[in-house]
């Protein structure tokens, strides 16, 4: 057991790594230092908005640094006068150069949210749903110069059920991350690091708008899993007599014997659409500018008819 705490700096910023950031304010470990992305606009109303982490850290008389860039000598400089034990890493959003993971006594520990060497990379949660992993769960790891590529320390593993969703799994994820961790710290000194399989790693590539979009030549349990994986963002929809229709809860039923992909299957409460194979059965959706309605209230004010084909992607 470590005979003495630890000297750390929190490197993070959205929601995900509060819990982490929580957790070692309430340890006996001294917090000297927590850097965070700087503050940017955001809402209807662009307002500057300092980030999740760094409100915490303000709370807690911790200074913070939310430098654009660790690589000038002077960020690098500046790090390693902190004197630091360790740096713990969840989700902060920089890269972080050779002399930046040296500068501390064991390095820089990352908390990832899949199980390495799956999913490295930037979204991970949503990759892990979206490929259909019946698991995935958090890695703590000693970073290197790659991305995600440095040994392992610990594992813990969640499982992903067809009801998971992105949101429901970044908050599972985020509290495992923060439970794993003090354990961790605890035994630093007696840590057998394992090296990863490089062979099986995968890449969990960025989320972006572009994918949001409904594409009924895939399949139904494709596109089931696409619309759990993108809530909340950014999202799945689908354009209908040139509306947008975003698409908050399905689930996958039989098809209509011989329709094509984009047909339409209306009865007096589900609404349903052909995909490549079985079908996307509608639940929850919501129209532009207005507020989430289940399907029957959809059908019962919009009446979409039975048979009725959407524009797929060719």
């Amino acid at each position: 057991m470590l005979k003495k705490p630890l000297r750390i700096a929190f490197m993070g910023t959205p929601d995900f790594s509060v819990p982490a950031l929580q957790a070692l304010i309430g340890s006996p470990h001294e917090v000297v230092a927590v850097y965070s992305q700087p503050p940017r606009p955001s809402g209807r109303g662009h307002k500057v908005t300092k980030s999740p982490i760094q409100l915490l850290a303000e709370a807690n008389d911790i200074s913070v640094f939310t430098p654009k860039s660790l690589r000038s000598s002077q960020e690098q400089q500046h790090f390693s006068n902190l004197n630091l034990d360790l740096a713990v890493v969840a989700a902060y959003g920089l890269i972080l150069p050779k002399e930046t993971l040296e500068a501390p006594r064991y390095g820089c520990f990352n908390i990832h949210a899949s199980l390495l060497p799956r999913w490295r990379g930037a979204a991970p949660i949503q990759r892990a749903i979206l490929g259909g992993d019946s698991e995935t769960g958090i890695t703590l790891m000693q970073m290197d110069i790659g991305l995600d590529t440095g040994n392992m320390l610990a594992k813990e593993t969640l499982a992903i059920t067809d009801q998971t969703t992105g949101e429901s799994l970044h908050e599972a994820l985020s509290s495992l991350g923060a439970k794993m961790l003090l354990p961790l710290l605890d035994s630093i000194d007696q840590l057998s690091p394992e090296t990863q399989n490089d062979t099986k790693a995968t890449y969990a590539a960025k989320l972006t708008k572009a994918e949001a979009e409904l594409d009924f030549t895939k399949t139904a349990q494709d596109l089931d899993r696409q619309v759990r994986a993108f809530t909340p963002w950014p999202g799945s929809f689908f354009k209908w007599q040139d509306k947008v229709i975003k698409v908050l809860k399905t689930h996958v039923v039989e098809e209509t014997q011989g329709a094509k992909a984009g047909t339409l299957h209306v009865t007096k409460n589900q609404l349903s659409i052909v995909c490549k194979e079985g079908a996307l059965s509608l639940d929850c959706i919501q129209l532009q500018g207005k507020k989430p309605m289940e399907v029957a209230a959809f059908l019962n004010g919009y009446k979409p008819q039975n048979g009725d084909v959407i524009e797929v992607k060719v």
